[in-house]
């Protein structure tokens, strides 16, 4: 059985979030407000299938997903490319392959005790989010 990732998950740290922006070209101005934002996650876990809400007082996201199925993601709010979107099981961890414009593209998902860790690659950057569970 998988881990169980359902929950409202709140934001503790954000460590070289302005790194992946930046490897993601996203502008200037929008660094500057994101890297400042405390998010929010929304998980909804049916067994494989995933709904997943990213919130903020800046932009929102959503995606859904069902683990092993590949999946065109169009990435608007974050930095609003097209990627082929892969999400696999490695144990209890989540782990996703982004395939598009840019190298090295994706993120791991795991649990520690009430803490969901997120680390965010594009390119030579990696961001670690620490969210607590609600």
């Amino acid at each position: 059985m998988p881990a169980d990732y359902n929950g409202i998950w709140e934001m503790e740290t954000n460590e070289n979030f302005e790194g992946y922006m930046v490897a993601l070209d996203i502008d200037f101005a929008t660094r500057k407000i994101a890297k400042h934002l405390k998010q929010t996650k929304e998980i909804i876990q049916d067994g494989d299938n995933f709904k997943t809400k990213t919130l903020s007082t800046f932009r929102n996201y959503e995606v859904n997903y069902t683990v092993g199925v590949e999946f065109e993601e169009h990435t608007k709010g974050l930095d609003n490319r097209v990627v082929k979107t892969l999400v696999t099981w490695d144990g209890d961890k989540l782990v996703c392959v982004q395939k598009g414009e840019k190298k090295n593209r994706g993120w791991k998902h795991w649990i520690e005790g009430d803490l969901l860790h997120l680390e965010l690659t594009c390119e030579d950057q990696v961001c670690h989010q620490i969210f607590k569970k609600k």
